[in-house]
């Protein structure tokens, strides 16, 4: 399976971010195989702390809860079931955590009022109630999106930034994980008002893959972290819509929000009913004083399957049929001393394998989310030279070793395994070990 981008922009379409599927048939069936040893790491001395945000009153997990501690660039979010992992160097006594998430109210805790596991941090919801000044400015929502798009030179990062990010990407057939793989990396972020695009270093990697539980089909995933980092909307508007294909989609607003106490606008978006072609529908999330999209969720709207098929299928195990079910996707932004950068973002692929002599179809989810868990700005300029960065077509479970050091990440931040993921990494422990007996 692998995430392919379109470069392309034709007068009457969207550049669009499209994934393309990889699937061959395995003439045998083959287990996990971990291979390389694996570096030994500095001993860097920090304190982690574990727990879980809810909603106050309904105490449902909120996913995706932003967490920073003030006074640095250290961050982190909470992971599909609303758990966190936080660490933090031992050098950092004091300080305070912010815990935000949309719609509620922003709480800060003392670092030294955190516990080492179970913690359990609630948040107020926010009841909004439009001024009749801010009820008079909702006029045209194309505008507003149109305004968001300029002001990017003003709102997000002008400087060149150096960027530490946590990286996750899995394959699941029905529930089931079947491939894992995670890795750290330095990403050197360019200005939002620069043409040149992101580059990635890779600093650290794990999978493992057991193509047993495939039904013998084999599935990459390709590209990796910029699969994730190419949906950094105001660094790469072309892949959605920018101020020249802007015409191909009809916005309208919908129920106000706040964030952090600030007011939000949430614009939805659909692709105009003049447009044949499958383009994408969601929602905008923008600071209303200044402008600033601060989240985007969306989805690829599929208008016909063929055509979709087309779209993300490169290629595919003769007497099969294979199709898209869902495309979405996510992306989030922080804040730090006035200025926006790009934080956290997934992309889900769910799609049907139709075999012309089974029964029964089979149903796979591919997923991939990245989290930037701290930065500095690059004062110096530094690029990463040519042999240092990885390419869009990397394959990372090609690049990546096995799940055997339990300290495997050490300090670095990255999003606390779901139950799930904890589950397939414990089972993949104990194969390890199974195979050194």
């Amino acid at each position: 399976m692998t995430v392919f981008y379109n470069f392309f922009i034709k007068k009457s379409q969207v550049v669009k971010i499209t994934l393309f599927l990889f699937i061959w048939v395995n003439g045998t069936a083959w287990a996990s195989t971990f291979f390389q040893e694996i570096q030994e790491q500095a001993i860097v001395e920090f304190d982690q702390y574990k727990g879980k945000v809810i909603d106050t009153r309904t105490k449902r997990s909120l996913v995706f809860a932003n967490f920073t501690i003030e006074g640095t660039n250290i961050s982190t979010v909470t992971n599909g079931e609303g758990e966190f992992l936080l660490k933090v160097p031992k050098h950092i006594k004091k300080g305070d955590v912010q815990v935000s998430f949309l719609g509620y109210k922003m709480k800060i805790i003392p670092l030294t009022e955190l516990k080492e596991k179970k913690n359990k941090i609630t948040l107020d919801l926010l009841v909004t109630k439009l001024k009749e000044v801010e009820v008079v400015e909702l006029k045209n929502a194309k505008s507003l999106v149109k305004e968001m798009l300029r002001k990017k030179s003003e709102n997000y990062f002008d400087d060149p930034t150096l960027m530490v990010a946590f990286y996750r990407e899995s394959i699941k057939k029905r529930r089931r994980n079947v491939s894992l793989s995670e890795a750290v990396v330095n990403i050197y972020k360019t200005p939002y008002t620069s043409s040149r695009r992101d580059a990635i270093e890779l600093y650290k990697v794990r999978k493992s893959t057991d193509y047993s539980r495939l039904d013998t089909l084999a599935i990459k995933l390709q590209g990796g972290p910029f699969n994730t980092l190419f949906l950094d909307v105001m660094k790469y508007p072309e892949y959605i819509f920018n101020e020249e294909t802007i015409d191909c989609y009809q916005f309208s607003f919908d129920r106000s929000t706040r964030i952090n106490e600030k007011l939000i606008y949430v614009i939805d978006f659909k692709q105009d009913k003049s447009i044949n072609e499958s383009l994408y529908k969601g929602k905008l999330f923008i600071d209303a004083e200044r402008k600033i999209l601060t989240s985007a969720i969306y989805s690829l709207n599929i208008k016909d399957k063929k055509k979709a098929a087309r779209l993300f299928l490169r290629k595919k195990p003769p007497h099969s049929k294979v199709w898209p079910v869902t495309v979405a996707y996510r992306v989030d932004y922080r804040e730090k001393n006035g200025k926006w950068y790009y934080g956290y973002s997934n992309a889900l692929l769910k799609f049907k394998v139709d075999w012309d002599k089974k029964l029964f179809n089979s149903t796979y989810t591919m997923s991939c989310e990245m989290v930037v868990t701290d930065w500095v700005k690059n004062t110096e300029k530094k690029r990463l030279s040519y042999q240092d960065r990885i390419k869009s077509t990397i394959i990372i479970a090609d690049e990546a070793i096995g799940f055997s050091d339990p300290d495997f990440w050490g300090e670095y931040n990255i999003i606390e395994p779901e139950k799930s993921i904890e589950t397939a990494i414990r089972k993949i422990k104990k194969e390890l070990k199974t195979s050194k007996l």
